[in-house]
C-alpha cells in the first residue's frame, strides 16, 4: 500500500474568493484522486472581512470539503505594519510546527505571492515545494502602476519570487512562454516543468445553460445585443477604455445594447465610469452572484469581453474567465498579447482582438463581432467556440500534470 502524501496547500485569497472557488478547488479535487487512500489536502486561506463566512457557512464548507479529503485552514487578512508583522511571524512558526505535526510532505502553493510564505516554509521545515499558476507578480505590480520600482514591496517580491524558482522541485505554469521569462530574469532552468492552462468545468458552463428565460424576461434582454463582463476593474484590468468601448456599442447598436456586469464594485463606482465615458447607465445592469450561479449570467452574453491590461507580464497569465466564456460558446474581445488567449481568438475566428484603445480600433472589433452574430448561425457558432475551451481548458490537462507531479517515480 502507498504511503500517505499530506500536502499544505497555501493561497493569498479568501475562501469565497472565485479564485478559490474556480481557480483553486477544481484542482484540489483533482489532486485528491491522484494521491494514496488516507491522504489529507490542508487548505490555507487568507480571510478579508468583506468575504468574511459566517460561523454557519463556515461549518457548512468544512464539512464539504471533508469529503474530498480536504480541511480548511482560515487565517484572518491583516494590513502588512508592525503588528500584523508579529502576526505573521506568529503563524509562520505555527505552520512550521503543524508541518511536522501532520507530516506534511508537500508545500504547494498557488501564485508566487503565496508561494514566497511557502518558500519560507519549505525552508525551515525541508519539506518539497510545489509552485502552482506560476507567473510574474512583482514585475506585473510595477507594470500596472500599483508599485514603482524602487519600492520595497517590489523589491522584496521579486526577490522571493527569484529565491522559490531556484529552489521549488516542481512548477507548473499557465504557459510555456513562461520558462523563457524565468531563465532571463530570475536566472533559472526548470527540472520539473508542466504547463497547465486555466481550465473549465465544461460540464457547470455547458451550453445548456445559456440564455436563461426567466432571467432574460427579468432583465428585458429580449431582442438586445448583451455584451457581459465577469470580473473586477482597475489593478490588472482597464477601466476607462472599458467604459469607452461599451460606449461606442451603445452608439452603433443604439438601444438594442446592454451590458451586463458581473461584478463586486460598489454602483456608485459603475455610475460614475459610465458618467465619465457617456455611457447611458439604464443600459447596464450590475450584478454580484455566487460562483455557482454565474454559467447562467454568463449565458445571457451575446459576447464577452477580457479587459486585462495588456502589459509584457500578462503574456504569461491566462484568464479564468476566458475558458468560461469558450465553454459556453462566447465570443470575447480582448486586448493583444493576452496569453496564448488573444491568438486563440484570432486564429479562430472566434472573437475580436484590439490592438489599440481609441474609437476606430473600437469599432473595428464591433464590426467583427456584429458580423460573427449576424452571419453565422448561432448553434454552429456557439458550438465552434466551445470547441477552444474543450481543445484547450479541459480539465483533462490539469489532471495529466498532476497525476505526473504526484507520481511515485516522481517523489
Amino acid at each position: 500500500m502507498a504511503r500517505k502524501k499530506n500536502i499544505l496547500v497555501v493561497t493569498y485569497w479568501s475562501y469565497k474568493d472565485a479564485l478559490i472557488q474556480a481557480y483553486t478547488l477544481p484542482y484540489l479535487k483533482i489532486i485528491s484522486d491522484q494521491l494514496p487512500r488516507g491522504s489529507k489536502i490542508f487548505l490555507i486561506t487568507i480571510e478579508q472581512d468583506h468575504q468574511k463566512m459566517s460561523i454557519d457557512e463556515k461549518c457548512q464548507v468544512k464539512a464539504r470539503l471533508r469529503l474530498f479529503g480536504i480541511r480548511l485552514i482560515t487565517i484572518k487578512y491583516r494590513k502588512l505594519n508592525f503588528v500584523s508583522l508579529l502576526h505573521w511571524l506568529g503563524t509562520g512558526l505555527y505552520f512550521i510546527f503543524f508541518s511536522f505535526i501532520f507530516r506534511i510532505k508537500f508545500i504547494h502553493a498557488w501564485c508566487t505571492p503565496a508561494g514566497s510564505f511557502g518558500y519560507l516554509l519549505s525552508i525551515f521545515t525541508g519539506k518539497k515545494l510545489i509552485i502552482d499558476s506560476y507567473e510574474p507578480h512583482a514585475e506585473a505590480m510595477v507594470e500596472n502602476e500599483t508599485w514603482s520600482k524602487n519600492s520595497i514591496e517590489f523589491k522584496y517580491l521579486f526577490y522571493l519570487e527569484k529565491k522559490l524558482s531556484k529552489h521549488a522541485q516542481v512548477i507548473i505554469s499557465a504557459t510555456e512562454e513562461m520558462k523563457n521569462y524565468a531563465k532571463i530574469k530570475y536566472g533559472v532552468t526548470f527540472k520539473n516543468f508542466y504547463v497547465k492552462p486555466a481550465c473549465v468545468d465544461l460540464d457547470a458552463f455547458s451550453i445548456g445553460r445559456k440564455k436563461n428565460d426567466e432571467l432574460i424576461k427579468q432583465f428585458k434582454f429580449e431582442n438586445k445585443v448583451v455584451c457581459v463582463y465577469a470580473g473586477k476593474f482597475g489593478g490588472i484590468y482597464l477601466t476607462k477604455e472599458v467604459f469607452d468601448f461599451f460606449k461606442a456599442c451603445e452608439i452603433f447598436w443604439g438601444d438594442r445594447f446592454r451590458v451586463l456586469l458581473l461584478t463586486s464594485h460598489d454602483i456608485t463606482e459603475i455610475e460614475q465610469w459610465c458618467r465619465s465615458s457617456m455611457v447611458d447607465r439604464g443600459k447596464i445592469v450590475v450584478r454580484f452572484v455566487s460562483h455557482a450561479d454565474i454559467p447562467d449570467y454568463i449565458g445571457l452574453g451575446d459576447f464577452a469581453i477580457t479587459p486585462v491590461k495588456p502589459i509584457p507580464t500578462k503574456k504569461y497569465c491566462t484568464p479564468v474567465k476566458d475558458g468560461e466564456y469558450w465553454a459556453l460558446g462566447l465570443p470575447v474581445v480582448i486586448p493583444s498579447n493576452i496569453s496564448d488567449d488573444s491568438d486563440l481568438i484570432e486564429n479562430n475566428n472566434a472573437g475580436a482582438v484590439l490592438r489599440k484603445f481609441d474609437t476606430q480600433n473600437y469599432n473595428q472589433a464591433i464590426q467583427v463581432i456584429n458580423n460573427l452574430l449576424c452571419d453565422v448561425d448561432p448553434k454552429m457558432l456557439s458550438l465552434k467556440i466551445r470547441n477552444i475551451a474543450h481543445t484547450y481548458r479541459n480539465y483533462k490537462q490539469a489532471e495529466k500534470v498532476y497525476a505526473k507531479v504526484y507520481s511515485e517515480e516522481l517523489n
